[in-house]
């Protein structure tokens, strides 16, 4: 058990890997080793053509599944993209939204974040808004300004009786996939400036139910660690969320 002001939530990330049945045997795994889940939350962010599936298998457990990304709109002429309604109906219960990766590489805009994070709540999709600096505005001291537009975009229509349902991963840009891990002096403080903009919007007692995880290279040998930051509520996980030999040591960072 942990004695913390917030339960810890660890999610794996998948991206564009795994197949089918390769997912289907983690789910089981996982799903095995889950207890619970009383005293942590565990959740999987899958690809979207494996969500029926992967859904399928994790119920009847505190198993979380959710989409990787999602459009604002409930219908229309967006070819690709997925409605929130859409990650509903097969079965997931949450979405990641501004990750690097969506940001970086596919050129999300800062002013699409607000939209897609209400239209995830209104959907009773739970969101988890991913935030995080290149290293060149981290070394032109740019991180807390970054930051906190990012968190100006995103929050821009959550309303503060929405707040506790919405999850925030800081994840520095320069260390995801990189092997590359923030320190734990900039992890804390990065969380600490998280943590005070969000007091600042919707007051201590909404703000303190908001969890903030930590994203970027994370792995066994440093999940517990990490964890034991302070300010560290949970952790996102990519690349070792893909094997369960990887992912179940994050998981029970404590035991």
């Amino acid at each position: 058990m942990t004695n913390r002001a917030r339960k810890p939530y660890i999610a794996g990330n998948w991206k564009m890997n795994l197949d089918r049945a390769r997912s289907l045997d983690l789910i089981k795994t996982v799903k095995g080793r889950l207890g619970d889940g009383g005293d942590r939350e565990v959740a999987f962010f899958v690809p979207s053509i494996y969500l029926a599936d992967v859904t399928a298998v994790a119920q009847g457990s505190p198993l979380g599944v959710g989409g990787q990304n999602l459009w604002y709109e409930a219908n229309g002429a967006f070819t690709g993209e997925v409605a929130p309604r859409m990650l509903r109906e097969v079965g997931a219960d949450r979405a990641l939204i501004g990750h690097s990766e969506r940001r970086h590489v596919f050129h999300e805009p800062d002013d699409w974040m607000g939209r897609k994070v209400r239209a995830a709540l209104d959907n009773d999709l739970l969101p988890v808004y991913c935030i995080g600096e290149t290293l060149d505005e981290r070394k032109g001291n740019r991180t807390d300004r970054v930051l906190k537009r990012q968190l100006e975009s995103g929050f821009d229509k959550v309303r503060p009786e929405d707040a506790h349902r919405v999850t925030v991963a800081y994840e520095p840009v320069w260390a995801i996939g990189t092997g590359e891990t923030a320190t734990i002096d900039q992890v804390d403080q990065a969380h600490r400036t998280i943590r005070k903009w969000l007091v600042q919007r919707f007051g201590e007692p909404a703000a303190n139910l908001i969890r903030i995880l930590y994203g970027g290279s994370v792995k066994p040998d440093n999940a517990r660690e990490l964890m034991a930051i302070d300010s560290v509520d949970g952790l996102l996980v990519g690349g070792a969320s893909l094997q369960a030999e990887t992912f179940l040591p994050i998981i029970e960072f404590d035991r």
